[in-house]
């Protein structure tokens, strides 16, 4: 073999090598992340000296504040009726309950509609909503108490508390998806 044509052997050895590395990288294709939710730490208001009375009774979420997020919330309904949850929940249109990308399943979270000022307490128990720029995806039920139906779409304050397992439904700890329970747990109970 001449020297022309080692040179000529070497350089189609690099150039294929080159092209399948190239053609390897191209082929990975990682999902695109989530738009990150924007979260605003509460802060801690002074301990009041003596009890207020409270004119009314407002449904708080139970246990300490954990997050607090301003984003906008759609809502889903006769579409999704009767479908399983990400929880395992039947998803009932009728219910107080809610869909969130990230926070735990069998979160409590207090829900206000920045424009009218109502609030609806809520139960996240499913994914979603899946499009871009939208945090939280109601019931029907909980959009008929914040004034959200007709519109569609609000701006919104979530004011959200972390689930314990004794918060879990039945159907959440059988599956194990339930925060800190296990199905044994279940059985001790």
């Amino acid at each position: 073999m001449s020297l022309v044509h080692k040179q000529i052997a070497w350089g189609c050895i690099v150039g294929v090598t080159l092209l399948g590395c190239i053609a390897g990288c191209s082929l990975k294709q990682e999902p695109a992340p989530l738009p990150p939710v924007p979260q605003v730490q509460r802060e801690a208001a002074p301990a009041p000296q003596a009890p207020a009375p409270q004119a009314k009774d407002e449904a708080a979420p139970a246990g300490k504040p954990e997050t607090t997020q301003v984003g906008t919330a759609s809502w889903y309904g006769p579409g999704f009726h009767g479908r399983e949850t990400a929880s395992g929940e039947t998803f009932d249109q009728h219910a107080l309950t809610a869909a969130h990308r990230t926070l735990p399943l069998g979160t409590e979270a207090k829900v206000t509609n920045l424009a009218t000022g109502q609030s609806v307490q809520v139960t996240i128990n499913d994914r979603g909503p899946y499009v871009q720029g939208r945090q939280l995806d109601l019931s029907q039920a909980a959009t008929k108490q914040i004034g959200l139906t007709k519109q569609g779409l609000a701006q919104v304050k979530i004011e959200t508390k972390r689930p314990s397992a004794k918060q879990c439904a039945k159907v959440q700890i059988e599956a194990g998806k339930c925060r800190n329970s296990s199905k044994r747990a279940l059985i001790t109970r």
